[in-house]
Formats: C-alpha cells, structure tokens, sequence
C-alpha cells in the first residue's frame, strides 16, 4: 500500500497529474460540442422527415 501513496504522490505533483487534467477538461468540451450538435442535427432532421412524410401522404402515398 505504501509503494501506490509513494507513486501517487509524485503522480500529483508531477506536470503529468496537470497535463491529465487539461486534456480531461478539454475532453469534456469536445464531447459536450459534440452532444450539442447531434442534439441540434438531430431535431432539424426529424422535422424535415415529419414534413417529408406528411407532403408525401397529403399527395396520396403511404397509409
């Protein structure tokens, strides 16, 4: 157990322990824009399949 603390000691006062954090922080961002835009996209398609299927039924095709 004493060898994990040595380790994780030097880990968090390393530059490792901070490059890890920022890479986590801008992981976050990315997925966050990217949760976002599917979000986006996938509001916008759905509407325009809505529409699609409603000009398509209004034109005699589909049940």
């Amino acid at each position: 157990m004493l060898i994990y603390q040595k380790v994780l000691r030097r880990f968090l006062r390393g530059e490792e322990a901070a490059t890890t954090v920022e890479y986590a922080v801008m992981l976050g961002l990315i997925l966050a824009a990217v949760i976002g835009a599917i979000g986006s996209v996938g509001s916008e398609t759905g509407g325009l399949w809505g529409s699609i299927d409603t000009d398509l039924q209004s034109a005699g095709f589909g049940s």
